[in-house]
């Protein structure tokens, strides 16, 4: 559970006027943990999971990549454009671009 920042700020609060980090968590009913980490430069800010800035995907290049090398896997092509392999897939399937087996031999 994420704590709001006026409880956070009580925190640190607490803390920068005298009392310890311990002391600080036992008063609160938060982990030390979350203290040592709300003490940290930026430890404040609550920041979500993932990557850190977005990146957009330029779906016409990724095309022509797609069509230049067939065969590369979805991780692969998330390598080349430092994406997810979930955003390649993401686009793949809205760009209606399929694997298909083209050699004719079944694989099963």
């Amino acid at each position: 559970m994420r704590c709001s920042p006026d409880l956070r700020q009580r925190v640190v609060g607490f803390v920068h006027g005298g009392g310890s980090k311990a002391e600080a968590a036992r008063r609160f009913k938060v982990g030390e943990a979350s203290v040592y980490r709300w003490l940290q430069p930026g430890g404040l800010t609550y920041q979500r999971p993932g990557p850190r800035r977005a990146r957009k995907l330029d779906w016409e290049q990724l095309r022509r990549h797609v069509e230049a090398q067939p065969d590369q896997t979805q991780a692969e092509r998330a390598r080349h454009f430092q994406v997810s392999r979930h955003c390649i897939w993401n686009a793949l399937h809205k760009l209606a671009v399929t694997h298909k087996n083209k050699d004719g031999l079944s694989r099963t």
